[in-house]
């Protein structure tokens, strides 16, 4: 929706790029920039990323607001500037990388706690409001959700660079943020852009245990999502292909290895020890009623995978972790009602079957890598 200003007071000031910078700092954002509105040669990439089939079934990148992306003022008629903010959001839970408890489940750090776009998007609407105080403009939030080229935006005003893992990385804050947009009628000095830092690193790649980072046409590297443990357990609404499934591991929302891993968040990585354990029971999640399933994780990101896509996801780090006990539970959801549940569930406890025999042939313990397919 497009916000209108006030009528402006001739006494009052001009806002400034460091007025802005001043106040979303007041506001709560950790970064903030500018970027002037102008097409980037980034959407030629997009688009080529999009018609390679890339984006797989993630319908809202390839139907029509895939065009509106190179035209913010679809947007707002009036934009002339876009004022780019970022939210911290690490804290100090363990990384995924150091996570070993076969009996739970990893959720990926930024779905814990309230859904970030409405916490974002109240932010972002003070952030306008303390603005027009000082100057009328036309204004419209973007938080994720909006058909705009975020990342670039960001990467334009100076947020941060666009590493190979495709994540925004700031050399002050790591990765772990948050990243929103007010596009403004206001006509405001850019930032300049930061030298891009990954050099010729590349733990990211080489962590990936679906191989989603891969070289792209135009040089560097791209996401292929049809790879990726965050489209498969959150994107995808239907069954995730068998050979990717050891991959997944104990990943039952998102994934956070190729951020795990980047030097520019271990140098920033947390030391408080966290309040409650990471991960959730997987055994208590395969129990969980639809009804429960919603209450637990209302007003959550987690509730974007849906509850039979989520149980699809408990099945799978079930099979995984390959222990005895998670039989009974795999029997429960195999009897489902839902076709993809009952699969999956079938799948896993196979899987557990055979690691099962296996042991018990070669006396050895149950292995407990959950990367290998």
């Amino acid at each position: 929706m497009v916000r209108p200003g006030i009528e402006r007071d001739c006494t009052m000031p001009d806002i400034s790029a460091r007025v802005v910078h001043d106040l979303a700092r007041e506001t709560g954002f950790e970064l903030c920039g500018i970027a002037k509105p102008e097409l980037s040669p980034d959407f030629g990439r997009f688009q080529s990323w999009v018609d390679r089939g890339m984006a797989g079934r993630m319908g809202y990148l390839t139907d029509h607001r895939a065009e509106v992306r190179a035209h913010p003022a679809a947007l707002l008629p009036s934009v002339r500037s876009v004022i780019c903010t970022g939210s911290l959001y690490g804290g100090p839970k363990p990384y995924s990388i150091d996570f070993s408890d076969l009996e739970r489940g990893w959720i990926a750090r930024y779905a814990f706690g309230e859904d970030y776009h409405q916490a974002i998007r109240r932010r972002m609407e003070d952030l306008a409001r303390k603005l027009l105080q000082i100057q009328p403009f036309e204004w419209r939030v973007c938080v994720d959700t909006a058909p705009l080229l975020e990342r670039s935006y960001a990467r334009d005003a100076g947020l941060g660079w666009i590493g190979r893992n495709t994540c925004l990385i700031s050399e002050a804050h790591g990765s772990w943020f948050f990243l929103s947009e007010l596009l403004t009628s206001l006509d405001l000095e850019p930032h300049a852009r930061v030298a891009d830092r990954c050099g010729s690193c590349s733990r990211c790649i080489d962590a990936c245990p679906t191989a989603a980072i891969v070289p792209s046409p135009g040089g560097g590297f791209e996401l292929d999502s049809r790879l990726c443990i965050s489209y498969f357990t959150i994107e995808l609404r239907e069954t995730i292909p068998v050979e990717v499934r050891g991959a997944i591991g104990n990943h039952v929302f998102g994934c956070d290895i190729c951020q795990d891993v980047c030097p520019w968040n271990r140098r920033r990585r947390m030391t408080a020890v966290p309040e409650t354990e990471p991960g959730v029971s997987l055994e208590r999640m395969a129990e969980l009623t639809q009804t429960e399933f919603r209450e637990m994780f209302r007003g959550t990101a987690v509730s974007r995978a849906r509850y039979a896509g989520f149980l699809r996801n408990v099945a799978i780090a079930m099979g995984n972790a390959g222990l005895e006990k998670f039989q009974t539970p795999l029997e429960r959801l195999a009897a489902s009602g839902d076709p993809m549940v009952s699969e999956h569930a079938q799948w896993a406890l196979k899987r557990i079957q055979t690691k099962l025999s296996s042991s018990n042939r070669s006396g050895s313990g149950i292995s407990s890598n959950p990367k290998s397919i």
